[in-house]
């Protein structure tokens, strides 16, 4: 998504572009003003709580798994603590498709005699969880790369997760070429299929002994 700034919208840049903004008519002026300021003020608000998050982290139960979580691309901490919060321990389902099965995000499935349907995901489980793994699910339309703030997430984690993320990685974005690209798929559709494969690499991480 661009903006009339020519950068993504709520980039750096973007917001940059938003505040230098002038109207020459008050009231619009007023109006805009007032709606930025609400905007960066809920992002102060969840940058705070993001930071006594990042403080709880390391004492909970979940430490090691937010820890491995946080090596994927598009799962930082907040997304990862909202994960494990939802799904609990990992290892209590014996392969990741009952993982996918629970999340909902599976085909539902109709069967009569010799003729079986697959229809929309069941949508079953926890919906603030399938939310998370769809929206990280996104991030790998982008070419598989490790960045800063990857590269410092992974920094220290067993070497056997951070090549399971890298798997991911190429893998995933190769489903968003192929589906989304080859076979024109929705977007939404093609996020629901890679967030269902993401599930999987990171039931993999997790279950690591």
């Amino acid at each position: 998504m661009t903006c009339a700034s020519g950068r993504g919208a709520w980039t750096q840049p973007h917001e940059r572009w938003l505040r230098q903004l002038v109207f020459e008519d008050a009231l619009s002026q007023a109006t805009f003003v007032d709606y930025l300021c609400a905007v960066e003020a809920l992002a102060q608000r969840r940058g705070a709580l993001i930071d006594v998050l990042e403080e709880a982290v390391p004492g909970s139960s979940h430490a090691e798994t937010i820890a491995r979580l946080r090596c994927f691309r598009g799962i930082n901490t907040l997304t990862a603590a909202g994960f494990c919060a939802e799904v609990g321990n990992f290892g209590r389902f014996e392969k990741p498709a009952l993982l996918s099965g629970f999340l909902g995000i599976v085909p539902s499935e109709y069967t009569s005699d010799a003729k079986r349907v697959q229809g929309s995901i069941t949508k079953a489980g926890p919906p603030h969880a399938r939310r998370l793994l769809v929206e990280a699910a996104h991030h790998y339309r982008h070419r598989p790369a490790v960045g800063e703030g990857i590269a410092a997430r992974q920094a220290g984690q067993d070497p056997r997760v951070v090549q399971i993320a890298w798997r991911a990685q190429q893998r995933l974005n190769s489903r968003w070429k192929h589906l989304g690209g080859i076979r024109g798929k929705h977007t939404g559709t093609v996020a629901v299929a890679c967030a269902r494969e993401l599930a999987a690499f990171c039931w993999e991480a997790a279950t690591l002994d």
